[in-house]
């Protein structure tokens, strides 16, 4: 029987970004979801402000989201700059996923820089990567430049922000080697 540190390892070293052109369509239970989103919550947090909030967007709510990404798109970009291919990509890629969790922070300017708020709901998604690979679901976190205009479609509060949109799906995609240069050439030591 693998050690617990093994198990993890190997979670850790088969994640990857998994697309939704990958998603197979097949139901994501209620269940599954809300152990992927359970898991965020015990990202490390400091002064314990748990600043990671999401949305679950599901069913028609998917296509009132690609639509909405859409008018978006058409209203912010320049004509000459306008892409209809680009345009069609929002509801096609939240039509192939099975479920789409908008990445929101809760800010709490009063208690903490920002910076900190940011990278405990990074930590939070990585935990939800995670326990996605665990249970075979692939995902992935997407931050189109788009989500800044998403605040009154999640209906979020004014200290509130989106931060990316986290697609899911059962999939059938290949595993693929991990892409990553030798950890040494990361790492200074300092001893003495």
């Amino acid at each position: 029987m693998s050690s617990k540190a093994e198990i993890l390892s190997t979670i850790i070293k088969n994640r990857r970004s998994i697309f939704p052109e990958s998603y197979t369509q097949q139901e994501i239970p209620t269940s599954v979801i809300e152990q992927i989103l359970e898991s965020a919550n015990y990202a490390p947090t400091h002064k314990l402000t748990q600043p990671w909030r999401f949305t679950v967007i599901r069913k028609e709510g998917k296509a009132k989201l690609g639509a909405e990404l859409g008018r978006i798109y058409k209203e912010t970009v320049p004509a000459e700059k306008f892409l209809q291919k680009k345009y069609d990509s929002f509801g096609q890629k939240t039509s192939q996923a099975e479920v789409i969790l908008a990445i929101n922070i809760q800010f709490h300017e009063d208690k903490l820089p920002n910076w900190e708020e940011i990278a405990a709901v990074g930590c939070a998604v990585q935990n939800m990567a995670l326990t996605a690979e665990s249970l075979n679901v692939g995902a992935y976190w997407s931050s189109p430049p788009l989500i800044d205009h998403l605040g009154d479609f999640l209906g979020l509060a004014e200290n509130e922000k989106c931060y990316g949109l986290f697609y899911m799906g059962y999939h059938n995609a290949e595993q693929r080697e991990a892409n990553r240069t030798p950890m040494a050439d990361k790492v200074k030591w300092i001893e003495g």
